[in-house]
């Protein structure tokens, strides 16, 4: 009714449905007929048969969109609030001097990389960002002063990028370490480690897989020399399947150093090969050799050496027929001109690495141990952030750094540009996103058996990268600081602050400090060029608590009266939120509102048990000093946790209704709603049980003994339990569950969904208070836990336990029966004998027993099928008297 589809040799004939697979080059234009209401009809039915995750992969985000787009509102908007504002920006700073006689300052003192400051500033507010870490506030200080420039300066930022990468390219050129003799350049280098195998004395190259690209069915194949007693590794462009999976069973398996020599296979620990040992005390040693400040390569008796062992090459040619240059990619294996490259790297590296420390263009800097920075000095003997650099990559770097070191604007690409290039960049051998990774595809120091090396040419893109362009117009300054040093006050605080577990960003911003420490230009000149271990509010327990009272003590005193503070926290822990509930009554202030925002619908990694959003707590200081009783408190929590909860439970149900969704919140956000809940009731008195909350809040607190908010925090998680009832169950079968049952049922569910993170089930095992629940798993393997099925639980005792006097351990028992032969009759029987007050929980039964006919249906079909047989027994079991 709407399109024309056509392709080169005509249109396709009118049927429907089409098959758009078998149409190479299929064009869909709208019919002229369609005029812009019919287009826009078309389009809203679309949209409102999206799902909400859908909606959001095809949404604009709010800075992308134009104000013309916002014209229609201001009238309605004006008449609502007194203002007269044609934008956001007039409307924020209209409302900032209605309340606080000026526009609206905002503060974020954890800023991070940046967005809240930046979005604030685009809003129309003016910013005071600051932050412990110099490296989020170069971050910061680039989206406000590179993404927020005005048109002028984003030209001139334009032109220099240009430049400097022209320069970059020339240099790298002359030094002669990129270009074969037909003139063709390396796109990526392809490096392993190769150690000596104890058993065999053979030289074994390292990597988990030696597939290097599927797309073009090009893989490594270990050739042995025997005269030489090593591997030569040979590049096999248009391998067969057979030759594909072959090779992606690499040398390195779970740990182990894995090969076949001869026809034997020779199997060694990692950590055999280390020597890896306890020290006694508890400490970790081995017998890596420590490197030198010296080092950029291993010596000849390391146990670990690195290798090349492919090169991919960017090559082009002179097409007569076609009268153009046409260009292609290609694996080639290592040859002799190849390795007198390297060795040309090795002799510009072991005679410029000491000039380039001094001067800053290489780090010297020592890797502190920590819990993240250990990592590569147990695992490869790294002791300098410089050895997490092959040579290189410290020559590309080096050259790189000299050309932006001078200008801020040009500096602040210097870290995106040291995550592409490093010893922690992995190669990825599949699909469009094949080629170099980053280092940091997860907030950890991964060492690597094989990783990629970029050429020049495959960083110069992101040198001239142009970035989204976004003028801001307010105030906007940047202090690097702890929270304790805050020179401004403001009128709003905006934080996302580091949570009890947060990601150790202290040690892990070191890779990057250590390239910019040395004599940076203004306005960075000024900032302290350190992690601060010591300062960071990191661990968790008093170390994490006293250090956010600090911060938020700090925080509060530089706001007025009628201000207020939003703080986004994200946490499945009852400790910790217990800990957030004392952290708030110690900084003077008390939860006002909590709103749960969804997040992360679109990331499939964060379904299951991981939480797909964030509490925004509103906070104002606490002006009244009202009292309670704990008693009291019960029922008043009980009711704000019961609203909180059907509020999401509702809006699921509502996507669900219209067929366009999974849910949107997931059981493990209920529960972090309950929390917010509770803290939203708490931090409104100032006394409990005639107790002064804010100085008990400041209480050391002793070690395995509950205080009375965590007793009341657990019970605001047993009441959001109640709710987590699995879809298909009733909930009123439910209500009569132990938490046993309830935690096999529920973990069931998510096993029809395949989610089988064995975090999943520990946390729903605290969530249900159930202290050991390995008897009731199949399997804790870390991906791909399960639970027990009927027949592998068997006739195994569970007397006594919770779990082994239920009605659902009954009818496991009676499934098992089933698959074993038992007929109906005795199997009915036994269930009879096994449920106390069997009739009266027939239906309760039966209601299981369809449940686990649902849920089992793909996972167990034979099972779901006795399930199935089972419930009928039950609901057509012919009972004396009836």
């Amino acid at each position: 009714d709407y399109f024309v589809l056509s392709r080169k040799n005509g249109e396709i004939p009118d049927t429907a449905p089409v098959d758009f697979g078998a149409y190479p080059g299929l064009q869909v234009r709208w019919k002229p007929e369609i005029d812009a209401a019919g287009k826009n009809r078309l389009k809203r039915r679309v949209l409102w048969s999206m799902g909400y995750s859908e909606k959001l992969t095809i949404s604009k985000r709010p800075e992308e969109i134009d104000n013309e787009l916002y014209q229609g509102i201001w009238k309605e908007v004006n008449a609502h609030l007194n203002t007269r504002a044609s934008n956001h920006a007039e409307l924020v700073e209209q409302l900032g001097i209605m309340r606080f006689g000026r526009r609206p300052r905002v503060a974020d003192t954890f800023c991070g990389g940046g967005s809240i400051p930046f979005e604030a500033a685009r809003l129309g507010c003016d910013v005071y960002a600051s932050d412990l870490n110099p490296i989020a506030c170069m971050l910061t200080w680039g989206a406000l002063n590179i993404i927020g420039a005005d048109e002028k300066t984003r030209d001139e930022i334009a032109k220099a990028q240009r430049e400097v990468a022209a320069a970059m390219d020339q240099e790298i050129t002359a030094l002669g370490i990129e270009h074969d003799a037909h003139g063709n350049r390396a796109k990526a280098y392809l490096y392993c480690l190769e150690t000596r195998c104890p058993e065999t004395g053979w030289r074994v190259p390292m990597a988990p897989s030696w597939v290097i690209s599927k797309t073009h069915q090009v893989c490594a194949k270990l050739v042995p020399n025997s005269k030489k007693k090593c591997f030569e590794i040979e590049v096999v462009t248009g391998a067969s399947e057979t030759e594909m999976l072959e090779a992606a069973n690499g040398t390195v398996q779970e740990g182990y150093l894995v090969y076949t020599l001869d026809g034997e296979p020779h199997r060694t620990a990692i950590k055999s090969l280390r020597g890896d040992y306890t020290r006694p005390g508890g400490s970790n040693g081995n017998r890596l050799r420590r490197w030198e400040k010296c080092d950029f390569k291993p010596r000849s008796d390391d146990i670990f050496q690195e290798r090349l062992y492919c090169i991919q090459w960017t090559c082009s040619k002179v097409d007569p027929a076609k009268r153009r240059t046409v260009a292609w990619t290609e694996f080639r294996p290592v040859g002799e001109a190849d390795l007198k490259r390297e060795a040309r790297v090795d002799e510009i590296v072991a005679t410029s690495l000491a000039r380039w420390q001094a001067e800053g263009l290489a780090p010297d800097m020592a890797i502190e141990p920590g819990d993240k920075t250990d990592e590569p000095i147990r695992t490869r003997g790294w002791t300098h952030w410089h050895h997490l650099f092959n040579g290189r990559q410290l020559v590309t770097l080096a050259v790189c750094k000299n050309f932006l070191r001078n200008e801020p604007l040009h500096l602040a690409m210097l870290p995106a540009i040291l995550n592409l290039q490093s010893k922690l960049c992995s190669w990825h051998n599949d699909g469009r996103k094949g080629g170099c990774q980053n280092a940091f595809s997860n907030q950890a120091l991964n060492t690597l058996f094989n990783y990629g090396t970029r050429g020049t040419a495959d960083i110069l893109p992101y040198i001239q990268k142009d970035t989204p362009h976004y003028p801001l117009e307010t105030i906007t300054q940047i202090t690097a600081a702890p929270v304790s040093e805050m020179g401004h006050r403001y009128d709003i605080g905006i934080t996302d602050p580091p949570y009890a577990d947060a990601v150790h960003y202290h040690e892990i911003t070191e890779f990057f400090i250590a390239w910019l420490r040395k004599d940076p230009p203004a306005p960075f000149k000024d900032w302290v060029w350190d992690s601060r271990r010591a300062l960071a509010i990191k661990g968790d327990g008093e170390e994490f608590r006293r250090g956010m009272v600090e911060a938020y003590r700090a925080i509060t005193e530089h706001m007025p009266d009628n201000g207020l503070q939003i703080v986004m926290f994200t946490h499945k822990d009852s400790g910790v939120w217990a800990d957030m509930t004392h952290i708030v009554w110690a900084a003077g202030l008390q939860v006002t509102a909590a709103w749960y925002i969804a997040t992360e619908t679109t990331s499939e990694l964060k379904k299951g048990g991981y939480v797909q959003g964030t509490v925004q707590l509103v906070l104002r200081k606490r002006q009244g000093f009202e009292s309670a009783y704990q008693d009291e408190l019960v029922q008043e929590i009980r009711d704000e946790v019961q609203s909180q909860i059907e509020t999401l439970t509702g809006l699921n149900q509502s996507l669900k209704s219209k067929n366009r969704d999974q849910n949107l919140f997931t059981d493990a956000d209920l529960q972090m709603a309950g929390h917010a809940a509770a803290l939203r009731v708490l931090t409104a008195y100032a006394r409990i049980d005639g107790v002064d909350m804010t100085r008990e809040a400041l209480r050391p607190r002793q070690k395995g003994k509950k205080t009375l908010v965590d007793e009341i925090i657990a019970l605001a998680v047993q009441i959001a339990n109640e709710f987590l009832v699995p879809e298909g169950l009733d909930p009123k079968v439910w209500e009569k569950l132990a938490n046993a049952e309830r935690f096999y049922l529920k973990m069931l569910g998510l096993e029809a969904e395949d989610l089988k993170k064995l975090d999943n089930y520990q946390n729903f095992a605290k969530a249900f208070k159930l202290a050991d629940y390995d008897p009731l798993m199949h399997s804790v393997k870390p991906n791909n836990a399960r639970l027990k099925s009927a027949v592998e639980f068997g006739r195994g005792g569970f007397s006594g336990s919770e779990f082994g006097e239920s009605p659902t351990r009954a009818l496991l028992f009676a499934l098992m029966s089933l698959q074993r032969g038992q007929t109906p009759d005795e199997v009915m029987a036994n269930l009879r004998d096994n449920v106390a007050d069997y009739l009266k929980r027939r239906e309760q039964l039966a209601a299981i027993c369809q449940y686990l006919a649902q849920k089992l249906a793909h996972q167990r079909p034979e099972e779901a099928s006795h399930a199935r047989v089972l419930n009928g027994l039950i609901r057509n079991e012919k009972v004396a008297g009836r």
